[in-house]
C-alpha cells in the first residue's frame, strides 16, 4: 500500500474537559498516514490524482478549530471520519498528541487506525 503522510503538524485549538481549558488555545500535534494509490498521480505528474497534503493540513486545522471538544479521543475520531469522507481516503492512521498535558512527559495522546488497507499495491 502506498501512503501519503503528514508528520508533526502543530496547531493551536480549544480542547479540554476543564473550564479553564475551554477558555484558552492549546497546542496539538498530529501525524497522519493515509492509504492512497500514488502511481496514478505519478504517471502524468498530476496533483489532482493524489492527496494534497497542504490542503489536508489546512483542512485539519480548520476542522479542529470549528469543532471544539473535550477529549483528544473525540477529536481524533472526528478528524478521521471527516478526512475519509471529504477526501475519499480508504485507510488512515492518525496520531494526535497534546504535548503540554502532562508535566513530566514530552507528549501524550491517542493513535487510531480506520478503514481498510488497500491491497495489490507496493507496501
Amino acid at each position: 500500500m502506498d501512503k501519503v503522510y503528514i508528520e508533526g503538524l502543530t496547531f493551536q485549538t480549544t480542547i479540554g474537559f476543564y473550564q479553564w481549558e475551554k477558555e484558552i488555545k492549546q497546542t496539538l500535534v498530529i501525524d497522519l498516514a493515509m492509504g492512497w494509490n500514488t502511481a496514478q498521480a505519478a504517471e502524468n505528474d498530476e496533483l489532482a490524482k493524489t492527496l494534497d497534503y497542504a490542503a489536508i493540513s489546512e483542512a485539519v486545522v480548520e476542522f479542529a478549530n470549528a469543532n471544539p471538544v473535550d477529549l483528544i479521543e473525540t477529536l481524533a475520531e472526528r478528524i478521521a471520519t471527516f478526512l475519509m469522507a471529504e477526501y475519499h481516503i480508504p485507510w488512515l492512521r492518525l496520531k494526535l498528541m497534546k504535548p503540554t498535558a502532562v508535566h513530566n512527559a514530552s507528549t501524550v495522546g491517542v493513535e487510531i487506525e480506520r478503514g481498510i488497507a488497500m491491497s495489490g499495491q507496493a507496501k
